[in-house]
């Protein structure tokens, strides 16, 4: 006999429904399951056959075929149990599932019949509820995820025995009811405060104006200066996730399987702080079969933090530089290619040098040859990418010992959001959200410049020999510092505060002050 259900599989971030269609027929005992499976897909048999006997439902001895459909898609995941055991079930007349196609079936099975939760469900949902179907039934620990989707029927289940009973009508499942805007805004707030650090008020001016226009930011100071604290501090001035933010962010995390069930939907801005040991895979995406999404793509919508940048593999920095551009990364394999979305905040830090030489009071005596050799780790490439470079200078007694003086993550962000709506109103129509983001033709466009300005940048340029990168950057960084002035036009002081921040590379770079 033959029968069908409907579950879901992912690709990427993607999901695609997929078709379980099974065929039992007489013939010597077998289990083939064809449609490109995946090997987890391929070792569900095994569980399915001791899953249904241990329900008290019999497997057949007979020859079980099951084609995934579209075969030409790979399908990976143990999300397909539940839908398999249940085509075996109706195909032997042990189970009638009415109206198969508007009910979508997902989770992995235990040994004694139980459902576990699977990742993805997010996206999954999300392709179920495109295409028109109106239920799903999926483990009880899955369901808050798949909640969040709109005008989806949701219906926990805690085993294969109580689907079983529901589709046979022996047994009501309520459909699980979730508020997710209240949900959102209950969970949108919270973290550290900017007014906990003591004095390097320079490095927080820096710090809200790559949080109002997108910048990338290197921060340069000693050991214990306090550059981490202030990094993690940037996802509190920057402006709340809005809630299709939030969903895009909460589909990366569920195909990683990093949605807790009590905490389905990533509802702060993602804070990434991956160690300098990371791989190539780790830090943009890949591993063995389908990619999966790396720290670049956690980061999305949020703050990519690089401690130690110069002790980061070259080869895992320099893939950065077409993320940092784009937006975005397209991994290629020889049977597919993924692109995962990475709009990021790049905030880096580093000490001035290696300090592999220190006097009796601790203070650094490296040569300026030892400064530039440890500044050579970095490519100048890669750091043309960065738009706001700040010196984070050691605390004095008076700061260290002192109270904190700062303003409070609450009043930098009301400014920080003012110059992003200022930056959303100049924008509209385009697929540019902030100053960050503009390519030459907009610069052109909201970057125009006094005759002053003009000399000023000019010189700029012949004293720091500027890359046409650097150039726009600078032009970028000054826009924003005008948004955040409320100034409609760019002033020579906006222009003069932005070279600041590009200069101080070559000056620390250099060995600066720090020799």
């Amino acid at each position: 006999m033959f029968a069908k259900a409907i579950s879901g599989a992912l690709l990427g971030l993607e999901a695609s429904l997929v078709e379980v269609q099974c065929d039992v027929a007489r013939g010597l005992p077998s289990f083939v399951i064809v449609g490109l499976p995946e090997k987890e897909v391929q070792e569900s048999r095994e569980r399915i056959r001791s899953a249904i006997n241990n329900a008290g439902y019999e497997f057949p001895p007979k020859r079980i075929t099951i084609n995934l459909a579209p075969a030409d898609v790979r399908k990976e995941g143990v999300g397909l149990d539940l839908p398999l055991a249940l085509t075996i079930l109706q195909a032997t007349g042990q189970l009638e599932i009415e109206e198969s196609d508007s009910c979508l079936f997902l989770g992995e099975l235990s040994l004694d019949g139980r459902l576990r939760p699977v990742k993805g469900v997010l996206p999954i949902a999300l392709a179920a509820q495109e295409a028109g179907i109106k239920r799903v039934v999926l483990p009880a620990a899955n369901a808050l995820e798949a909640a969040l989707i709109e005008g989806l029927e949701v219906l926990p289940s805690e085993s294969l025995q109580e689907t079983i009973a529901y589709l046979n009508g022996e047994l009501l499942i309520k459909p699980f009811q979730f508020d997710r805007e209240s949900y959102f805004k209950a969970e949108a707030s919270g973290g550290p405060d900017f007014n906990e650090i003591h004095g390097q008020e320079q490095a927080k001016r820096a710090l809200e104006i790559a949080a109002a226009g997108g910048h990338n930011v290197l921060m340069i100071g000693p050991p214990g200066s306090g550059k981490s604290m202030l990094a993690r501090r940037i996802p509190t001035i920057l402006p709340p996730l809005s809630l299709k933010e939030a969903l895009e962010v909460s589909k990366i995390y569920s195909v990683m399987g990093l949605l807790s069930p009590e905490r389905p939907l990533v509802c702060q801005r993602p804070f990434r702080s991956p160690h300098h040991t990371i791989s190539y895979a780790g830090m943009v995406g890949g591993g063995h079969g389908v990619p999966k999404p790396g720290e670049i793509s956690l980061a999305h919508h949020g703050v990519l933090f690089l401690d130690e940048l110069p002790e980061f593999s070259r080869d895992v920095l320099e893939t950065l530089r077409q993320p940092l551009e784009d937006r975005r990364i397209t991994i290629s394999r020889a049977a597919t290619a993924v692109t995962f979305p990475a709009n990021f905040t790049l905030i880096a830090a580093m000490n001035p040098c290696a300090c592999l030489r220190r006097d009796a009071r601790g203070n650094c005596i490296c040569t300026p040859q030892e400064v530039r050799s440890y500044w050579r780790k970095i490519s100048g490439p890669f750091l043309d990418r960065i738009d706001i470079f700040i010196e984070v200078p050691r605390l004095t007694k008076e700061e260290l010992i002192g109270k904190p003086t700062g303003e409070p993550s609450a009043a930098i962000r009301a400014r920080v959001e003012r110059a992003r709506q200022v930056q959303r109103e100049r924008f509209a129509g385009m697929n540019i959200f902030t100053n960050a983001q503009m390519g030459v033709k907009e610069i052109k466009s909201f970057c125009r410049l006094s005759p002053a300005g003009e000399a000023l940048l000019a010189s700029a340029v012949d004293r720091f020999a500027l890359s046409a990168r650097a150039y726009h950057r600078i032009l970028k960084v000054a826009r924003t510092i005008a948004d955040l002035d409320g100034r409609a036009e760019i002033g020579e002081e906006h222009l003069a505060e932005a070279i600041q921040y590009r200069s101080s590379e070559e000056s620390l770079s250099e060995g600066g002050m720090w020799l």
